[in-house]
């Protein structure tokens, strides 16, 4: 099985799917992860006086150790303007994502859900310029490698409320998600190991209190799939 994450920032594969893909690759299955800007344009930048391009090259330091600590099969890092991709042709980002599932041939592609769970607006572009290729791509033999498009999001702990009681978090509603991964010990440990590769994010790390929040599971939701039960990991029911 091959799965290829793609999301706009460094640090967006470690908050939250770190440790599934830690448990992927220790399946022996192939991981790729394509990472659409530096993500330098960060407010933390003025903590360390940094230029956007200078905090760039931090970051993308920084996802180097995490590729190392999760041992993935390949990480890919561009440069397009963080915070700006929303003012881009999203033509351009389908060209460029299509040559990459195009080389890597993935099974399972995962990105952001609509909402973004930060409701970022690179989060939300990269939603949509996915969402719409795997359509397009579905149902083209070509591509019949393609098998499934799984959205990371977070559980709505107050179902009452869309955002689960935190105003700057938006999550899923608990009938819409469709797999829950229950993490070991040791893939808990994994997603503490990747987010710490941001030593430059600590305080952010500790402000979301992220790790907490995650616990013990990861979530998805599967697109145009219904379940009667939730199911246990990204690849249950592909061959």
């Amino acid at each position: 099985m091959t799965t290829l994450y793609i999301f706009p920032h460094p640090d967006d594969e470690s908050f939250g799917p770190a440790p599934v893909m830690y448990r992927q690759i220790k399946n022996g299955e192939e991981v790729h992860l394509l990472t659409l800007t530096k993500g330098g344009a960060t407010k933390m930048r003025f903590k360390y006086n940094l230029s956007i391009a200078q905090m760039g090259e931090v970051r993308y330091k920084e996802m180097l150790a995490v590729q190392k600590v999760l041992g993935l099969t390949s990480m890919t890092v561009l440069d397009y303007e963080d915070g700006g991709m929303a003012h881009l042709d999203p033509r351009e980002f389908e060209i460029l994502i299509l040559s990459y599932i195009e080389k890597i041939k993935p099974n399972i592609i995962v990105t952001y859900p609509i909402h973004g769970i930060s409701g970022h607006h690179d989060h939300l572009t990269c939603h949509a310029v996915v969402k719409r290729l795997f359509c397009m791509l579905k149902d083209n033999p070509d591509y019949d490698f393609l098998k499934r498009l799984a959205f990371l999001t977070l559980p709505n702990l107050n179902e009452n409320s869309e955002d689960g009681g935190n105003a700057n978090v938006h999550s899923t509603k608990k009938q819409y998600i469709d797999c829950i991964v229950k993490l070991t010990d040791e893939e808990q440990n994994k997603l503490k190991e990747a987010l710490y590769c941001y030593e430059t994010f600590i305080e952010v790390i500790q402000q979301t209190n992220v790790i907490k929040h995650i616990g013990d599971k990861v979530h998805f939701e599967f697109f145009n799939e219904n379940f009667d039960e939730v199911v246990s990991d990204l690849d249950v029911g592909l061959s």
